[in-house]
């Protein structure tokens, strides 16, 4: 269950809290975005997989969150013997804060709206008195 946004503003948030908290990533997915982040290169699944010690498949599917997310890319790499194979690189930074910064844009309009309607349905005429 996700955490009253009343918690996340007592708790001591860090940047990468932003995977959880806009996008509903979870640990192994900030670990995996960690991995691509450090490499100097784009990596395979199979290279991602080694380094969170963890199975190809579920490497893949944390992979596929965060390409879902914006926060890195898949490129085809075309192999000399004929097929192909996927690596994957993190998105750059300013791309993601950009996206970031238009969803809590967004979201900031949302609950001012939410706030104003709330306002509306039980403010004025609809309040009782204490202790009557």
């Amino acid at each position: 269950m996700p955490k009253p946004m009343r918690e996340y503003l007592k708790s001591d948030v860090e940047c990468e809290g932003l995977l959880e908290c806009f996008y509903g990533l979870g640990d192994l997915d900030r670990e995996v975005f960690g991995v691509l982040t450090a490499a100097d290169r784009p990596l395979t699944v199979d290279e991602v997989a080694e380094r969170v010690d963890r199975e190809r498949s579920t490497a893949y599917r944390s992979v596929q969150r965060l390409v879902e997310a914006g926060f890195c890319r898949k490129e085809q790499v075309n192999d000399a013997g004929g097929g192909y194979h996927h690596v994957f690189e993190p998105a750059p930074a300013d791309e993601v804060a950009h996206d970031l910064q238009r969803m809590l844009n967004d979201w900031y309009a949302t609950m001012g709206q939410l706030v104003g309607e709330f306002e509306i349905k039980y403010g004025e005429g609809t309040q009782r008195s204490v202790g009557h």
